[in-house]
């Protein structure tokens, strides 16, 4: 209860956060280049939405949404069908512009100026629904392609790993469960190891937060088991929020549920606090 005392505290409207400063350049601070390491978390935020809406012909995808994730956190989104879920994701990773409100990472980094590749450097990765891998290179080839190096062609062909580079992917290998199968072609992978493999193409530049769109869709139960236990172990290094509508799933890896319903927050708490919730069971559990 400490911690959702806290969290309804941040969130207060009258709450003005002082890293919110006017004239701010996202890519370059304050006349410098803004790193991916030099995200400000010293206030354990790593995620800051404020005052939220946009817009998509006169319907209000999302109104004034307000949301905060904490450095390190696991935290579950879930939301009946058009509770805006999806497009809360794409303004946070750069893909739509909101109408109005601010959407910090950390506290100095405005992402509301940002693209998406930008937005990508930075240190957000996002992993969609649909496992996106390439289906004709093996394992080992999809996490090398997904290093952060220069892709040219010419520099690629004459390219060799380094020692470092090559521990890097044998560690996701290890923390994705695909040591064994690194020779594998990627398309013939069961639907669970590819949705493993994607995470850990985004894991491979190292970012600080990690969006994951209902990664258990389509799993068997043991999958999803395995993906519960490496989302557990990505979280504290990593920040990662979770889109998912499978109820069991979010109870074995969320301390804290955050429902959306007509683009904002219905709800947040614990998952029995959700759950036991009468208005989540009215637009999203059931009775």
């Amino acid at each position: 209860m400490k911690s959702l005392d806290k969290l309804r505290e941040q969130m207060r409207r009258d709450k003005v956060f002082d890293f919110v400063a006017e004239g701010y350049n996202p890519l370059r601070g304050y006349g410098r280049t803004v790193c991916k390491g030099e995200v400000d978390v010293t206030k354990g935020v790593i995620l800051y939405v404020e005052n939220v809406t946009v817009s998509f012909d006169g319907f209000k995808a999302i109104n004034d949404l307000n949301l905060l994730i904490n450095d390190g956190e696991l935290r579950c989104i879930i939301g009946p069908n058009g509770a805006g879920k999806t497009t809360m994701m794409d303004i946070i990773t750069g893909k739509t512009r909101p109408d109005t409100g601010k959407v910090f990472f950390g506290q100095n980094i405005d992402l509301t100026r940002m693209n998406e590749t930008q937005v990508a450097e930075i240190g957000i990765g996002r992993k969609f629904q649909k496992p996106t891998v390439f289906p004709e290179h093996s394992v080992f080839q999809n996490l090398e392609l997904a290093m952060k190096m220069d892709k040219r062609a010419l520099v690629s062909l004459r390219a060799s790993l380094s020692g470092e580079q090559l521990t890097r992917i044998d560690e996701v290998l290890e923390l994705i469960g695909l040591a064994d199968q690194k020779t594998l072609t990627a398309k013939l992978l069961s639907h669970g190891q590819k949705q493993w493999l994607e995470i850990g193409m985004l894991l491979m530049s190292d970012p600080r937060l990690l969006l994951v769109d209902e990664p258990v869709a389509g799993m068997t139960h043991q999958e999803m088991d395995r993906t519960a236990k490496l989302l557990n172990e990505l979280a504290g290094k990593h920040s990662v929020v979770v889109v998912e509508h499978d109820m069991d799933f979010v109870r074995s890896i969320a301390s804290m549920v955050t429902v959306l319903h007509e683009g904002s927050v219905l709800a947040e708490g614990s998952m029995d606090q959700v759950q036991n919730n009468d208005k989540v069971k009215e637009v999203y559990l059931g009775s």
